[in-house]
């Protein structure tokens, strides 16, 4: 599902550091912060879920603990994380479906998931895959459906936190202010783009994010 050509920012900012990625997380608060985002997503029974840049499977093991009778579908590029989310889902117990692929070449069939989640993702793109990969997520959300998202604040919403300092560049983190983040999901068709709210981290701060497909929408 991945072309082998192609390069992509690892979770935790450099491989050698993947190891701590998960725990530097949960003592930051990013845990309590994905479970806001679910909160936000209002799951329902027999839903189908994409967590796209699932990384080491954090979310999508979440998801599927707290909402056993969701489908579950985790994407990213790195195979070594994409391991670690393997043996993370097979520990609790859950089964996840698990894909290596790219954000912006998701290679499921249109309309075929009722929410697409991501968490700290969006900042690892490089600005010509953002759109890309927006516009391919919109792809895959049902109509009616929606795709909510929580990142890094960028710079021009306020100091982003230590943990996206040390991991990612200042020109990363620059590219992924409010009102960037919500051209470029209307740029890629999302209905009804918005800032939902935000939230303080132990050193940082960052954004949550929702998005829509309406009904009228037709394939990009």
């Amino acid at each position: 599902m991945m072309g082998s050509s192609r390069t992509y920012l690892p979770a935790a900012g450099h491989d050698w550091s993947l190891p701590l990625y998960d725990p530097i997380v949960k003592l930051l608060g990013g845990d309590a912060a994905r479970k806001a985002l679910l909160e936000q997503a209002a799951l329902r029974p027999g839903q189908r879920v994409l967590d796209v840049g699932c990384g080491t499977g954090t979310l999508a093991t979440l998801i599927k603990q707290l909402y056993p009778d969701v489908e579950v579908v985790g994407l990213d590029p790195d195979p070594k994380a994409l391991a670690r989310a393997r043996r993370k889902a097979a520990r609790a117990g859950v089964s996840i479906q698990f894909d290596q692929g790219f954000g912006d070449e998701l290679p499921y069939p249109e309309a075929w998931f009722d929410r697409v989640l991501s968490s700290f993702m969006f900042h690892h793109l490089p600005p010509d895959e953002k759109g890309k990969t927006l516009r391919a997520i919109r792809r895959v959300v049902k109509p009616g459906g929606e795709f909510y998202m929580l990142d890094f604040e960028g710079r021009e919403d306020g100091a982003h936190g230590f943990l996206a300092r040390l991991l990612h560049s200042s020109d990363r983190m620059k590219d992924n202010s409010e009102s960037r983040v919500l051209s470029v999901m209307r740029q890629a068709g999302f209905a009804d783009p918005r800032k939902t709210g935000r939230r303080r981290m132990l050193l940082g701060g960052v954004a949550y994010y929702r998005a829509g497909r309406s009904w009228q929408s037709v394939s990009a």
